[in-house]
C-alpha cells in the first residue's frame, strides 16, 4: 500500500489508501489540483451558497417569514442583522470550511486526522509560536501601512470597503466581547486552519515540496481574504502559521497563533472604544514606529531560529 512520508507520525508515515490516491493521475498533478480545487470549492460553497442561505433562514425566522425588504440595502442589511451576518459566516464556516477539508483529506487518507496534522505538540513549541504572534503585530501593521500606499483599482477596494464596514459595525455594536471573539477569532482560527494549513498545505507539500507548500498556503491565504489593501500581512501571517504547521507537525500552534492574532484585535477594538477619542479607522491607520517594527522582526526571527533548532530534537528525541 502507497504511503505518505510523515516523521512526526508514530509510524513514520501515512497510509494513503483513499479513492483519491487509487487515480491514475501523476501524484504531483493530482496534489497540486486538489489542493487548488479544494481551496476554491470550499470558498464558493462557503462566501455564496451555506452562509447566504444561513442569513435568510435566520432572518425569516426572526421575522416569522422571508421579506425582501430585508434585503433592499445592504446598510440597511448590516443595520439590522448584524448578529445574523456574523452568525451566519461563523456557521458557514464549519459547514463550508472546516467539514470539507475534513472530508477531502478522507479521500487521501484512512487516518485522516494526522493528515491534517490534527495531533499534540509539545509545550516548549506551542508557546514560542505566541510568542512569535506577539512580534508579528508591529510588523504586520507596518506592512499594512506599505500595503496602503499601493495603487489599487476601485472596484477592488470598494468589495473590501463592505466587509470593513461590517466589521466596524460588530467591533462598534453591542453584541458583548466573548460573542465577539468567538465569533471573530475563534471559529475563523479553527475553520481556516484546518482547510488551509490541514489539506491544503498537506497538498501542496506533495506536489511542490515543504517551502512550496508553505509559500503557497501562505500566499492564497492572504488572497482569500478578498482585502487587497491588507494582503501583504495576510500572506506574511499565512506564511509564518504554514510554517508552524510544518516545522511543528501539528496544526495546533497555528490555531492557536490565528486565533490569538485575531482575539488581539478584537480586544484592542473593545478597549479603544472605552477611550473618549475612540476611531477605529484612525487606529487601523495608525503609523507604527520604526523601532517597534524592529523589535517585533527581532522576535519573530529569535522565535524562527529556536523553532528550527528545537522542533527536530524534540520530534528525534
Amino acid at each position: 500500500m502507497p504511503s505518505l512520508l510523515d516523521p512526526w507520525s508514530r509510524r513514520g508515515r501515512l497510509p494513503l489508501n483513499g479513492p483519491l490516491e487509487r487515480s491514475s493521475v501523476d501524484r504531483t498533478t493530482l496534489s497540486f489540483l486538489t489542493g487548488l480545487l479544494g481551496l476554491g470549492a470550499a470558498f464558493i460553497l462557503f462566501q455564496f451558497l451555506l452562509t447566504p442561505v444561513i442569513l435568510v433562514v435566520q432572518i425569516a425566522m426572526a421575522e416569522g417569514g422571508l421579506s425582501l425588504d430585508a434585503f433592499a440595502s445592504q446598510e440597511q442589511l448590516m443595520t439590522t442583522y448584524t448578529q445574523e451576518l456574523v452568525l451566519s459566516n461563523g456557521i458557514g464556516q464549519v459547514l463550508g470550511l472546516a467539514i470539507p477539508a475534513m472530508l477531502a483529506a478522507r479521500l487521501h487518507s484512512s487516518n485522516w486526522v494526522e493528515y491534517l496534522r490534527i495531533r499534540g505538540v509539545d509545550g516548549r513549541l506551542f508557546l514560542l509560536a505566541l510568542i512569535g504572534v506577539i512580534g508579528l503585530q508591529p510588523v504586520t501593521q507596518w506592512l499594512a501601512q506599505v500595503n496602503q500606499q499601493l495603487p489599487l483599482p476601485e472596484s477592488l477596494r470598494l468589495v473590501e470597503q463592505s466587509q470593513l464596514e461590517l466589521i466596524r459595525r460588530v467591533l462598534d455594536g453591542n453584541l458583548g466581547l466573548g460573542f465577539n471573539v468567538i465569533l471573530l477569532a475563534l471559529v475563523p482560527g479553527i475553520c481556516e486552519e484546518v482547510l488551509f494549513r490541514g489539506y491544503a498545505q498537506r497538498q501542496f507539500e506533495r506536489a511542490a515540496g515543504p517551502a512550496g507548500g508553505i509559500l503557497l498556503a501562505g500566499g492564497l491565504f492572504g488572497l482569500y481574504h478578498l482585502r487587497p489593501s491588507q494582503a501583504l500581512p495576510l500572506i506574511v501571517l499565512g506564511v509564518y502559521m504554514a510554517y508552524l504547521v510544518w516545522r511543528t507537525g501539528s496544526l495546533l500552534p497555528a490555531m492557536a497563533v490565528h486565533v490569538a492574532h485575531n482575539g488581539l484585535a478584537v480586544v484592542a477594538a473593545r478597549y479603544a472604544k472605552t477611550q473618549p477619542d475612540y476611531d477605529l479607522q484612525a487606529l487601523e491607520q495608525a503609523s507604527m514606529p520604526w523601532y517597534a517594527v524592529l523589535v517585533g522582526f527581532v522576535i519573530v526571527g529569535g522565535v524562527l531560529y529556536l523553532l528550527h533548532s528545537l522542533a527536530p530534537r524534540i520530534r528525534d528525541g
